[in-house]
């Protein structure tokens, strides 16, 4: 298959995945609290990729864990516990639309930081989708207008992280295998997650006794496996397969699998999104040309 369809086969099944992980972690907060959620998602993904993945390690040079380690830390754990914080105040796919702003924080910071070039075309597109994201914000204020929009700074933050980690796994580990990354990255935080856990109080007995506990592990569960440890190895391979903009670019998609989940959940949302979807969409197609 050449790599021109693999990059649009992976986009599609990350946006599903990545796009259903907001909803996820809203349930999951029903009976956790943000630090437990981001200390369990982290060790759970965590201990499944050593248990399939551990030789692996073995293939990562001296040199590149310097990299892996700071990518693992800004690309993964740092966002699992914002986004886990940021969702006790704004509506998951509200989560999911502040995230698009990915790309542009890519784009500039592979040219400012990374001497990564880009097209006109690839500027145009981040632009265009970066409006009907802001687009899809102002509608979601109007119709959710008691939600706190102080949150959305930490989904700005993960954003920001997203972009210098898609920019370091292209620039320092391009000629890692995408397994042997993600293996790595989780070795290096799953000690930190032990850590923070044990400090959340999750050992306490009046969390182990929640009833609302065991359900919100159970979607925790599917988060860890699927939405993070199998997603970040194929995003891994993606932006090995492509360009960092048209690998971050699945944050553009990611809102409209979110929306979809939002209003199965019974969150408001009105047709200026549907609107403002497809004004991303395009923004994915022509971040795509070169």
């Amino acid at each position: 298959m050449k790599n021109i369809d693999k990059k649009w086969i992976y986009l599609i099944i990350l946006s599903i995945v990545w796009g259903s992980s907001f909803i996820l972690i809203k349930k999951a907060l029903e009976g956790l609290t943000p630090l437990q959620l981001g200390a369990l998602r982290t060790l759970f993904a965590g201990t499944f990729l050593l248990v399939i993945g551990f030789k692996k390690l073995k293939t990562i040079q001296k040199r590149e864990w310097k990299w892996i380690s700071i990518s693992a830390f800004i690309g993964t754990f740092i966002p699992a516990f914002l986004f886990a914080f940021a969702e006790t105040e704004i509506d998951s796919a509200i989560a999911s639309i502040l995230n698009s702003t990915t790309p542009i924080m890519t784009l500039l910071l592979g040219a400012a930081a990374f001497s990564i070039g880009f097209t006109r075309n690839q500027l145009i597109g981040v632009i265009v989708g970066l409006i009907g994201s802001f687009f899809l914000i102002w509608s979601g204020s109007e119709v959710n207008p008691n939600q706190n929009y102080w949150y959305a700074g930490l989904i700005l933050i993960s954003s920001i992280c997203y972009a210098c980690n898609v920019n370091i796994l292209k620039r320092y580990l391009q000629d890692v295998s995408a397994f042997a990354i993600t293996v790595g990255q989780f070795s290096v935080i799953i000690v930190p997650a032990i850590l923070v856990l044990i400090s959340s109080g999750f050992f306490s007995e009046a969390t182990l006794q929640s009833e609302s506990l065991y359900p919100s592990l159970g979607y925790l569960l599917i988060l860890a496996i699927i939405g993070t440890a199998l997603a970040k190895i194929l995003f891994n391979s993606l932006v090995q397969l492509s360009a960092p903009v048209f690998a971050s670019s699945v944050t553009y998609t990611i809102p409209i699998v979110a929306l979809m989940w939002g209003f199965l959940d019974g969150e408001q949302f009105s047709w200026y999104q549907l609107l403002a979807a497809a004004v991303i969409l395009l923004g994915v197609l022509l971040s795509r040309k070169s």
